[in-house]
């Protein structure tokens, strides 16, 4: 008895434990295993009608016009070019968010997921602030799925279209994934 104490005290002060419970130990990675792919597409929104493709499921009560306070989901066509007769690749799905009084700036969260070619069945998804009336904007890419496994990089969005009740956005997005 007094052998297995004296065994285990020797062991518990020779080798403590590395970390707590709930994270690992940091481990390098090696990163010459990234790889970047360029996407450029076209996000088609329909605002209202039989085919619309975004619709304001809360809103605040509020005397401001237009979307403010509202959120807004999102089940959009994404294209190969501006046409909307263009060949569709995948979809767009996710959130608008109108917040405060400047209807202009919108925080979106969409997932771009792709259906056809070697990107069928992968997606990424951005998260930002979307000033939509500035010329050239920019998203975040914070993660994807197949083959955008563990992406981050960014979407360089032009409206190409716009009138009451579509728009047509051109994406450039730069993936960087393993």
């Amino acid at each position: 008895m007094e052998r297995t104490l004296i065994l285990c005290l020797i062991l518990l002060l020779c080798f403590p434990m590395a970390y707590g419970g709930y994270y690992s130990k940091t481990e390098s990675r090696v990163s010459n295993l990234r790889k970047a792919t360029n996407l450029r597409f076209f996000f088609h929104g329909i605002l209202g009608g039989e085919n619309t493709t975004a619709v304001t499921v809360a809103r605040a009560n509020s005397s401001l016009p237009g979307p403010s306070n509202s959120i807004v989901v999102d089940h959009a066509p994404l294209t190969v070019g501006p046409e909307p007769t263009s060949k569709t690749i995948g979809n767009a799905q996710g959130l608008e968010v109108f917040a405060g009084r400047d209807t202009t700036t919108v925080v979106v969260y969409l997932d771009f997921g792709f259906t056809e070619g070697e990107l069928n069945g992968s997606s990424i998804s951005v998260f930002s602030r979307n000033p939509a009336m500035e010329t050239q904007r920019e998203l975040a890419v914070i993660g994807g799925r197949g083959k955008f496994k563990l992406a981050e990089g960014y979407a360089l969005l032009k409206t190409t279209f716009i009138s009451n009740t579509s728009l047509v956005v051109e994406y450039n997005v730069t993936v960087i994934h393993y």
